[in-house]
């Protein structure tokens, strides 16, 4: 029986920011020192973001001797986030670890497949394996800032969510006929990090009910996308099929006053539990290392909760209340910064190392038998990702870890 739930009313009012920073370190800081117990080694992720900055800064405050903290980087700049770990390392003069992940790091996906024994579509598994394994070579347990983003409003699609209500007011014609045309027609880019590729993105998964949009805009494949991927059978088996139902579901039971708080309360009952909590525990328990977040504690997220949506997210800025309250702690680079995430350079490895395995994989008479997808799809996809004119990165990702799991678990029987 459930014995807990979280709720986004009533609401705190404290009056001034002052007053929300204060109390927020007050419960931040007795969150992670209830953490630092140990009878064992324990250290840090550092990834250079915020939310692990800030558990970072909190730790030295309560620690005698220096923190040891560990950082994951890529030789790929839009990907990298080592440098800013270091500004946080150097700071409070960490006992600091770091290491490059490059694309033979893939070597180890055999043993992703395994550890997570589910088709696990989130890339971001491979670099948390590895800061696994090497925090793993110094300490036992490791503090991380997971759940940051989904207590403070820290992802970016926060912000778009928002302005998709006002893109909505726009006449029909205004937004067909000429907003999505003139969107659709510029130049595709292999940076889908930036400002076109988010905008096409945004435009793609555009959707007058805004939990459905929700939804669309975080998913990799598009339903004209699977009409073109997949066989005549499946896409008749899965016709009745609502892939989106259970995020309504879940709005319909939040008690968030207003979209944002009803959207974060999704993403603390699905995207949290469901990948990001999954995607740690599992790379961590896979190297025998023990992770806590701080930002999980239920004291923390009751408060965030609590907190006003414009506490949160403030016009274009997520975390607003997080980062006003912990700027004095942390070097200016890290609150101002754009945030990151903590991704992997999938679409230009799928470009070099990893193009000759998934060509082998995907297109292989194995996978054709299946009866799933159509082999000229998976091969379309493939030659447009690799002639720049779309970024496939994590859909072929998605389909590459598929394929690897059911050769593992279902054709073998394991």
């Amino acid at each position: 029986e459930r014995y807990w739930s979280l709720h986004y009313v009533p609401k705190l009012r404290l009056g001034s920011l002052q007053a929300y920073s204060e109390r927020f370190l007050e419960i931040f800081d007795e969150a992670v020192r209830l953490r630092l117990v140990s009878d064992v080694p324990l250290g840090a992720f550092l990834s250079g973001g915020v939310d692990s900055s800030a558990v970072v800064a909190s730790m030295s405050r309560a620690s005698a001797a220096p923190v040891k903290t560990f950082s994951i980087g890529f030789s790929e700049k839009d990907y990298d986030e080592v440098r800013y770990a270091r500004k946080v390392a150097e700071r409070y003069g960490t006992e600091h670890e770091e290491m490059v992940v490059e694309p033979k790091a893939l070597e180890i996906l055999p043993d992703l497949v395994r550890a997570y024994n589910e088709p696990f579509a989130d890339s971001s598994a491979v670099p948390t394996y590895y800061v696994s394994r090497l925090t793993r070579r110094h300490v036992t347990v490791a503090l991380s800032g997971d759940g940051g983003d989904e207590a403070f409003a820290g992802y970016l699609r926060y912000a778009v969510d928002r302005f998709l209500s006002w893109y909505l007011r726009l006449p029909a014609f205004v937004r067909e006929g000429v907003l999505r045309r003139l969107v659709e027609s510029l130049p595709r880019t292999k940076r889908p990090r930036g400002f076109v590729g988010q905008l096409k993105r945004f435009v793609a998964s555009v959707d007058p009910v805004r939990e459905r949009q929700y939804v669309r805009y975080l998913c990799f494949f598009t339903e004209e996308q699977k009409g073109d991927l997949y066989t005549p059978d499946f896409l008749d088996a899965t016709s009745d099929d609502d892939p989106v139902g259970f995020i309504e579901e879940l709005y319909r039971l939040s008690d968030g006053p207003d979209h944002l708080d009803r959207t974060l309360s999704v993403d603390t009952s699905s995207y949290l539990p469901d990948d990001i909590c999954v995607k740690v525990d599992i790379a961590s328990m896979a190297n025998s290392l023990e992770a806590r977040s701080p930002f999980l504690d239920h004291h923390l997220m009751e408060f965030a909760a609590a907190c006003p949506g414009s506490m949160k997210l403030r016009g274009w800025q997520g975390k607003y209340l997080l980062k006003k309250a912990v700027a004095p702690l942390l070097p200016p680079e890290i609150t101002r910064r754009r945030k990151m995430g903590f991704g992997m350079p999938v679409a230009e490895w799928f470009r070099g190392e990893l193009k000759e395995m998934a060509h082998d994989l995907l297109l292989s008479e194995r996978a054709r038998q299946r009866g799933y997808f159509r082999r000229e799809g998976i091969a379309r996809l493939l030659q447009e990702h690799l002639d720049l004119s779309r970024d496939h990165g994590y859909r072929l990702w998605a389909l590459l870890f598929l394929e690897m799991w059911f050769r593992e678990f279902i054709d073998t029987g394991g």
